[in-house]
């Protein structure tokens, strides 16, 4: 059975760091790209950051550039969401994701192209 479990999450203040991760086990996601996404109430999931199966491309949203940092242990089928200078608006629950498509040459944002997700994090931004 594929699972994805994500863990990390928590409350803290503005300003603040927080380290997801997400575990995958049931097979190995070495050769899918894996992305991060968020939700809050009443609104659509959103793409975070992705990043590919060999670690050659990278993608951010806008609103989280250069403030987040995507990485991927592949050896440990492991992938990483470092969020630093967080701010209230990053409050959401974060979910990981793994691509549907091996080998994909253009990492996507869309959350069509992922065909495993996680339970979600729960991360929380006082202000």
């Amino acid at each position: 059975q594929v699972q994805l479990v994500e863990s990390g999450g928590g409350l803290v203040q503005a300003g603040g760091s927080l380290r997801l991760s997400c575990a995958a086990s049931g097979r190995t996601f070495r050769p899918y790209a894996m992305g991060w996404f968020r939700q809050t109430p009443g609104k659509e999931r959103e793409f975070v950051a992705a990043i590919s199966w060999n670690t050659a491309s990278i993608y951010y949203a806008d609103s989280v550039k250069g403030r987040f940092t995507i990485s991927r242990d592949s050896a440990k089928n492991t992938v990483y969401l470092q969020m630093n200078s967080l701010k209230p608006e990053d409050t959401a629950v974060y979910y990981c994701a793994a691509d549907r498509v091996s080998f994909r040459v253009r990492i996507s944002a869309q959350r069509g192209d992922y065909a495993y997700w996680g339970q979600g994090t729960q991360v929380t931004v006082s202000s």
